[in-house]
């Protein structure tokens, strides 16, 4: 039993970056989701408007959970938290230029339904993001 224990200790220990990732990015993805499904069900908004407006709430969230407890990033000055905090928009707002094609595709060209579309839509913008914040936003020498 001591074995197992230590074990699931060691993995949890090796992947906690990943782990932590994939919790807050699972959090992010539901106010993502419930948001725009609030929006775009309760509204006359378009649903891309709903969908900008619901990726704008769930990356300040992103944001401070990402910085405090995914990559626990440290910055030392206000320049670099400024520096730190526009990378991040910069490349969460590429992926919401992915995240706009997605919609499209799925709902104007293919006419799937929208809240479907949303949650594969997620997954791949969360893939991609993980991979902005690991290589770019909060590499350790930031």
């Amino acid at each position: 039993m001591k074995r197992i224990i230590q074990f699931s200790l060691n993995i949890l220990n090796r992947y906690k970056n990943i782990i932590a990732y994939l919790i807050f990015g699972g959090l992010t993805t539901l106010i993502n989701i419930i948001v725009f499904g609030l929006l775009n069900s309760k509204t006359t908004l378009n649903y891309q408007i709903a969908n900008i407006i619901a990726w704008f709430l769930s990356i300040l969230f992103a944001y401070t959970t990402n910085k405090r407890w995914v990559f626990t990033s440290k910055t030392n000055s206000f320049k670099e938290l400024l520096k730190e905090m526009g990378s991040f928009f910069f490349f969460r707002g590429l992926s919401l230029i992915l995240d706009i094609i997605i919609m499209w595709f799925g709902i104007s060209l293919w006419h799937i339904n929208p809240l479907l579309t949303k949650v594969v839509d997620n997954i791949i913008v969360v893939i991609a993001n993980y991979f902005f914040s690991k290589f770019y936003i909060f590499k350790p020498n930031n």
